[in-house]
């Protein structure tokens, strides 16, 4: 969908939120320097902000229209600039208050996901205390450890032993209080990008590490995204679906991206969501909306049309 410059107008002056005080602060700021550039180039009377510390005196010093939120991580993604954004009575692109912070918490988004019957890998939450043999046997092998409120695989470790567990526990602790672990799942990845309601082509993801980690989605250079995925037609209509089940179980909105893994046995398993996907030359959803004929300027051009005021008082 290409907008008129009519409708480009009637965004007003828009604010590319990016950086923020989270892990993922440079990858931020990759996004919103891109989505700025592209909103430029569009026509629309956009300018940056960097966030700091300072978020809510810097929102409230500027007068813009609506924002396009390109943070990711604690702080950008979570819910927290959504809510002062409410309060302003400023539209915004993404999911609301409630879906970023379940999107954000990956335990409590899977147990929504497990309250409704999706399928997502058994998992159980850590601490100093927890006895590995117990949870080896509760979950089996291999298993991943995580930062629940991590994004990009920050602090993300994958272990086949009992005796790696605590080692991966410190590396999580780094990151978050919250330390998940989860079944790994050993299969195919997919990714699958949604924008206004809509599922965009699915991505089989191919990495020569261990798992899609940082470094395999940000510097690697070997790193295989697949499009077409390599699915058949009734496999990623399927995979597209079960998506789009998920992300309206969250209660996202405007745009997000859903990762996926199948098994051996074909099955599907729901990994997370994202609430606020990278935007930076590695990332997936401009990838899918380009092989579905979507420049990288009208993607985000489309995206920001979806921004809408979210008032919930008065």
């Amino acid at each position: 969908m290409s907008l008129s410059k009519e409708a480009i107008h009637k965004f007003g002056r828009v604010a590319v939120l990016m950086g923020g005080c989270s892990a993922e602060r440079d990858v931020s700021l990759r996004s919103g320097n891109a989505v700025l550039a592209a909103l430029l180039r569009s026509g629309v009377n956009a300018f940056g902000l960097d966030l700091t510390k300072q978020a809510v005196a810097q929102l409230t010093a500027e007068k813009f229209d609506r924002a396009f939120i390109a943070l990711h991580g604690r702080g950008g993604e979570d819910g927290s600039i959504q809510g002062v954004l409410e309060w302003l009575r400023i539209p915004y692109t993404g999911s609301d208050v409630m879906a970023s912070a379940l999107g954000m918490d990956k335990f409590k988004c899977k147990q929504v996901w497990q309250g409704l019957g999706l399928p997502t890998p058994v998992s159980s939450l850590l601490n100093a205390d927890t006895n590995a043999e117990q949870l080896v046997a509760k979950l089996g092998l291999p298993l991943m450890v995580k930062p629940a409120h991590e994004g990009s695989s920050i602090g993300m470790s994958k272990i086949t032993s009992a005796k790696q567990l605590a080692q991966a526990y410190v590396k999580a602790s780094e990151y978050d209080s919250r330390i998940l672990a989860e079944r790994f799942i050993s299969g195919s990845e997919f990714t699958v990008s949604i924008v206004d309601g809509k599922a965009l082509p699915v991505i089989g993801l191919k990495t020569s590490h261990d798992f899609y980690d940082f470094n395999a989605k940000y510097t690697a250079t070997d790193t295989q995204y697949l499009l077409p995925c390599g699915l058949s037609n009734q496999e990623e209509q399927a995979i597209q679906q079960l998506a789009l089940d998920a992300y309206r179980a969250v209660g996202c909105e405007s745009w997000g991206r859903v990762d996926i893994m199948v098994d051996e046995a074909r099955q599907p398993w729901l990994l997370e969501v994202n609430t606020s996907p990278g935007m930076t030359d590695h990332s997936l959803v401009p990838q899918a909306a380009a092989f579905a004929g979507l420049s990288f300027d009208q993607l985000v051009v489309n995206i920001l049309a979806t921004a809408n005021l979210k008032v919930f008082c008065g």
